[in-house]
Order: C-alpha cells, then structure tokens, then sequence
C-alpha cells in the first residue's frame, strides 16, 4: 500500500514539471511580459529544489519521510492554485518559491526512502511513474488551453490532483511509522555539506549527476531546433520524435524494473551510457536522416536506467546512514545541471551554431563516463 502511494506521489511530481512551458505561449501574452521571461521563473524553481534537496536530510531526521512527502506536496498544491491566480510576473516569480521548495523536498525524501527499503526495480518504476506524470501534465494543460487558452484551469486542475494525494498522504500517515522510527535513531547523525563533500566518491557522484541533467534538459530543449535547423527535417516531425526522447526514457525505464533482476546498479548505469553512445553516434553520421531521428529516441532509452540505478546504489556506496545527506547533493547537483548547461548551449549556439548539438552530448556524455568511472573506483557497492 504504501508503495502504491509512492508511485502516486511520483506521479504527481511530475506532472507540474512540463506546465510552464506548455501553457507560456499563451500565458506571457496575457500578463504581457516578452517570451524569454520564462527563464526567471524556472530559475526561481530550480534555486527553491537545489535549497530543499540541500537541506532534506535534516528535515527527514526531524519530522519523517511521510510528513516532510504530506507537508511539502501541500506546498506544491497550493503553489499551483497560486499560478492558477496569477496575473503578473512578480506573482508567479513569488509563487515560485514554495513550488520549488516543495518539489525538492519531496523528490530528496522519496528517493532516499525506496534506495533503502526497495530493490532496484521500483526505483526504476518508480521514476517510470514520474515520467507518466511530465507526459500527462501538457495533456491537462492543452485541455485547458482548448477551452479560450484557459491556462488557468490547467493549473487549477492540476493543484486538485496534488491536493488529494495530500489527503491521502496525511490519511496514511501510519504507514510510514517504521521508517520514521528509524529516523529517529539517526536523528543525531546529519551530516554537514563538509563533511558530505569529504566522503570518497561524493564529488565523482556530483560530476555524474550534473552530467546526466544537463543531457536530458539540453536534449529536450534543443533537439527539436537541431533536427530543423542542422538537418533540415520538418518542424513537426522534428517536434514529434524530440518528444520520443522523453517516452524513451519513460519506457526504457519501465523496461529496466525488469533488467535489474539480472544486472546490479552499476552494470545498468555501464549499460545506459553505452546505449547512449550508439545513439549518440546515430546523430553524428550523415547519410540518413531517419538514423538521426532514431539516434534521438536510443539516447532517450539510454538515459533510462541512469538516474534511478545511480540513485538506488547511494546507501550501498554510501552507508544508508549517510544516504540521505548524499541523495540530498545528488538532487542539488542534478537540478544545477539542469538549470546550468542549457542556457550554456544557447550561449554557444550565439556565437557558432546549433550543429554543435550531438559534439555537446558527446563531451557530457565523456564527463558522465569519468564521473561514474571514479564513483565505482573509490566506492564499494
């Protein structure tokens, strides 16, 4: 049951994840501001999750994973009711700041509590549930935009869907009673960022999960402009399969639940960046751009198995002791590189060209590489 309820909760991470983007074409016009703005907003989110995945371990020592999850998907909900209110810039710059501070903290707590007490298939599923919920939430959004570009209502329905999960978190508090009890025998084990940053293998972990973001986030924002602009495919089959990037990724990782039963965490992430290198290759070649188009959805099915195995693998490598502290700069690491590294390609594309796209995913992917080749050598799973 109180699996069920994790996967639910996963759901409803994501499903806000992919609602700014989908409803800002309509939505900047409305409260007049230019198309670039979204960027502040998004920057204002990511600072709120890298300061709660920061500080989730003291505040799961202090109050449990199952109030901490309850409390901050409150805080997500009423963030989006928030959104569905406002009419200015500044009101969604302030609105902001609670939904990012709620997402991260729900995204450091529940990570932590399935590595330790879930085989490595549920996290894999589990993050295959967080997919579901960014696949879901444009679904809502261009319901609601269909109805006179109602971006409102799109968040509005949205924050329902958290609130009742609020309900059922707060109604199924009991179920999370073993898990507390043993956060409370650590409670005096937190860890400092100094100490975190001196434990072997912590900085490799970083490196990797900065990598990893940064090739997700670039590739789903500027695929699409790379398939149009440096191979010259049509801009709708270019924005078709840029989205297969993304289902890749969510089938892959509901296909990886099932690999795990025969390989650990770290011939999974060893597998994902080889399937990433094969498709990573496919971008590369010129002479057909059906295999470029296909290169996409491979690197997608490579990312898969990355981040949950990368995950799952903390307490093993770490001490579970110490999981909650390192998840906790695992998130803050993987949401720098996804605020970071984007923007970084845009700059780029600015003074050469957006071609550069797949030499871009090649030196992350070769970082990714060393990153994860030094974890596993200075730590023992």
């Amino acid at each position: 049951m109180l699996l069920i309820i994790i996967y639910l909760a996963f759901i409803s991470l994501g499903l806000p994840d992919s609602l700014l983007g989908s409803a800002w074409p309509v939505l900047h016009k409305q409260i007049q501001v230019p198309l670039s703005y979204s960027g502040i907003i998004f920057m204002i989110i990511s600072i709120g999750t890298v300061i709660s995945s920061l500080n989730s371990d003291r505040l799961i020592r202090r109050f449990g994973t199952g109030k901490l999850t309850a409390f901050s998907t409150l805080t997500t909900a009423l963030a989006l009711f928030g959104f569905s209110l406002s009419r200015s810039l500044l009101s969604l710059c302030l609105w902001a700041i609670p939904y990012g501070l709620g997402a991260g903290a729900i995204d450091a707590a529940l990570n932590n509590y399935v590595a330790v007490h879930y085989a490595s298939r549920h996290m894999s599923w589990l993050h295959c549930m967080w997919g579901i919920g960014a696949m879901t939430g444009p679904i809502i959004m261009a319901a609601a935009l269909s109805n006179n570009n109602n971006w409102s209502a799109g968040y509005r329905n949205v924050g329902l869907i958290q609130l009742t999960l609020t309900i059922i978190l707060f109604a199924t508090l009991s179920l999370w009673k073993a898990s507390l009890n043993k956060e409370e025998e650590n409670a005096n084990r937190s860890l400092s960022l100094k100490e975190v940053f001196a434990i072997p293998g912590v900085l490799e972990m970083m490196l990797t999960f900065f990598c990893y973001c940064a090739m997700e986030q670039t590739a789903g924002l500027w695929a699409a402009s790379w398939l149009v602009n440096a191979k010259g495919i049509n801009a709708t089959a270019a924005a078709r399969f840029a989205s297969l990037f993304y289902i890749g990724i969510t089938a892959g990782r509901g296909l990886s639940g099932f690999i795990t039963l025969k390989l650990d965490d770290t011939k999974m992430v060893r597998l994902g960046l080889s399937i990433i290198a094969i498709g990573l290759a496919l971008l590369l070649q010129n002479y057909s751009d059906v295999c470029a188009l296909f290169g996409l959805v491979i690197v997608g099915l490579g990312c898969a198995p990355i981040y949950p195995s990368m995950i799952h693998s903390t307490p093993s490598r770490f001490g579970e002791d110490n999981s909650q502290s390192v998840i906790g700069v695992q998130m803050a690491s993987a949401y720098v590189g996804n605020t970071l590294m984007p923007p970084f390609f845009g700059i780029l594309v600015k003074f050469f060209d957006v071609s550069l796209f797949p030499f871009y995913m090649i030196v992350i992917l070769i970082l990714m590489i060393l990153g994860h080749h030094g974890l596993v050598k200075k730590t023992k799973q």
